[in-house]
């Protein structure tokens, strides 16, 4: 199969919209991206940010379903849709393209039961923990988690107001459970708290 060039976003730009024709998938190489619909009433939910590694794209029609934006800059590797939808081609790279697929709907299966069952503060321990897993850097005893994205993105995400993002996120300082580095950067102090606290543990 051809090879398709590499292409780069820069911060604020669009990879697609919602509506245009889905020809292609991406992975994604570095930065990292969000993915966002607008609900019948106007209102904004983020479905998806795309790191790297995971490939971007998916639509069970013809168009894409969803806005996608660079929140910094980002290098992606395009893939045509049909290497996802048949057989023909690199077997190696159809297998890889249907793990990633596999992985998303996993993905969505957690965001949809968090959305629906978690309290504000174990829904923000919880999307933290899985961003210290994939992509933190170890400080030591502790982990350091970079969050491109804004608290109304993180609001829109967890289907939280921006308010209670901000105080969630005070309320965890205070607890030492985390630090805040600066608006991008937290430091998680107390991993094993943050982890109980995602899953109820509130002792």
């Amino acid at each position: 199969m051809p090879q398709i060039s590499e292409t780069r976003l820069k911060s604020g730009a669009y990879l697609y919209y919602e509506g245009d024709n889905a020809e292609r998938v991406y992975q994604v190489i570095s930065g990292v991206l969000r993915l966002t619909r607008l609900l019948a009433d106007g209102r904004r939910q983020v479905i998806a940010f795309g790191y790297p590694g995971d490939i971007v794209g998916f639509s069970p029609s013809d168009i894409h379903l969803t806005d996608c934006e660079a929140l910094n800059e980002v290098r992606l590797q395009p893939y045509r849709r049909s290497a996802l939808e048949n057989g023909d081609g690199d077997p190696k790279l159809h297998h890889a393209l249907l793990q990633a697929a596999l992985r998303e709907i996993s993905g969505m299966q957690d965001h949809f039961m968090m959305l629906g069952r978690k309290s504000a503060s174990e829904k923000l321990a919880s999307f933290l923990c899985v961003l210290a897993e994939r992509v933190g850097t170890d400080l030591g005893a502790y982990r350091s988690v970079t969050l491109p994205m804004s608290r109304s993105d993180i609001a829109d995400f967890l289907g939280l107001t921006t308010e209670t993002v901000s105080r969630t996120f005070t309320q965890l300082r205070k607890s030492k459970i985390i630090a805040i580095d600066n608006i991008h950067t937290i430091i998680i102090e107390r991993p094993t708290a943050l982890l109980g606290l995602s899953l109820g543990d509130r002792d």
